[in-house]
């Protein structure tokens, strides 16, 4: 039987760290990372053997939780068809439209292979349709590895110890100002978009404070920017509409992931009908891709948002909730200070007394030690969070009462080492 050590080893001598995406490589929490052989439901299994209750669920996609049959069964029977044509398909008209019905205010949407592309591409939609350049963003919100974007990206970037990224010229952030989340920033009438995730899951889950997103839509509606809507992770997670239902604010442009692919590799944007005929071919704003519509990819969405109903919204929510006042009681109970945000079925945990509000907060809380050596006493017990503080917790519907209170229990010990 091969082990993770030796599989870490044989990594490290083909692949950079050892890993394809640096929030896999347990950088900030130390140790050798888990490789996963196989996942169904709350649970992955490592090649080892070992089993852990999972609420990594690939960052986000597993809100059924891995290996649901609906969606498992639905790219078998795409994938007998073929798997990339390079042509139009059915599934992407009705991916489209499923996305348009659910989101008020989005009239159409172009699918891409990733959120990074699908936030690329929005941000030079918002350029090209205002004829303006400055994009504003926020500090600790991570919109993908673009280069204009990843100033200040929290997350994977924060993980690994770096403000930002080595490559990434003066002349490709020059038009990027970067502002502390939860507080209006000037819009001037040179910035074409202002960028935001409405709850930025980044830096370990910090919600929106009362009328911030509100004020953002104001603030651009005076200036004439585009307001838009980072929702990769919260998109289809916090419900059928997505932030746009769940604050009832509407940005003009929306980039999603993750949910709507079912686990398989997709990003979508989405606008007004006139700001997206600015796209090729209708307009002069190029995006392409290769892969985007995949036909895997469409049938596997398809079939997750088939299941997320308003009542499995409600049942994700009450899970989190157990979830969420159950580690909450459990630091209490030993004396710690432990602070667990919840947005609808999105958690945190920090392990502060105060609530963070924006990223200087939140890293003063990822960066105090503590996380590290709770994620390694929960992975002993057979629970996996994700190896780094500033990611958030993705409860599924397929994690049960029994689940929540295991996990409650591992956190609770955890928390006495």
């Amino acid at each position: 039987m091969v082990t993770n050590r030796e599989l870490f080893e044989r990594a490290r001598r083909v692949i950079p760290g050892g890993v394809n995406s640096p929030v896999r490589s347990f950088r900030s929490v130390g140790g050798t990372p888990y490789f996963v052989a196989r996942a169904e439901g709350p649970y992955v299994w490592d090649v080892e053997g070992r089993r852990y209750i999972d609420y990594v669920q690939s960052y986000g996609p597993g809100i059924l939780g891995h290996a649901h049959p609906a969606v498992t069964e639905a790219v078998v029977k795409a994938a007998a068809d073929g798997t990339s044509y390079g042509a139009p398909t059915e599934r992407e008209v009705l991916l489209a439209e499923t996305l348009c019905d659910r989101v008020p205010g989005m009239d159409w949407t172009r699918l891409t292979s990733s959120g990074t592309e699908a936030a690329m591409a929005a941000i030079r939609l918002a350029r090209g349709a205002t004829g303006r350049t400055k994009i504003i963003k926020f500090a600790g919100c991570y919109h993908g590895h673009s280069d204009g974007l990843l100033a200040a990206g929290g997350s994977g970037v924060a993980n690994q110890g770096l403000a930002d990224s080595a490559g990434v010229t003066p002349g490709a952030v020059a038009d990027t100002v970067v502002a502390p989340y939860n507080q209006i920033p000037t819009v001037d009438d040179d910035v074409a978009a202002v960028v935001v995730e409405p709850v930025a899951a980044n830096m370990g889950v910090v919600a929106p404070i009362s009328g911030f997103l509100e004020g953002l839509r104001a603030a651009c509606d005076e200036a004439g920017a585009l307001l838009v809507f980072d929702e990769v992770i919260t998109g289809f997670r916090l419900a059928p509409g997505g932030a746009t239902e769940w604050f009832g604010v509407a940005p003009d442009l929306w980039c999603f992931g993750k949910v709507v692919g079912g686990g398989l590799p997709i990003g979508v944007f989405g606008g007004r009908d006139n700001l997206m005929e600015h796209l090729a071919p209708l307009g002069g704003v190029y995006q392409a891709g290769t892969l985007s519509g995949n036909p895997l990819a469409t049938a596997a969405g398809l079939a997750t948002l088939e299941q997320l109903t308003p009542d499995t919204y409600r049942s994700l929510a009450d899970t989190a909730a157990r979830l969420a006042d159950g580690m909450t009681a459990a630091a209490s109970g030993v004396g710690v200070a432990c602070i667990v945000p919840r947005v609808g079925s999105l958690l945190g945990v920090f392990f502060c007394s105060d609530i963070p509000t924006d990223f200087d907060q939140a890293k003063v809380a990822a960066e105090n030690g503590v996380y590290p050596r709770v994620f390694h006493a929960l992975l002993e017990a057979g629970v996996a969070f994700a190896p780094g503080p500033y990611e958030a917790l993705f409860p599924s519907l397929a994690h049960t009462d029994d689940h929540i209170d295991t996990t409650v229990e591992a956190f609770a010990a955890a928390l006495e080492n």
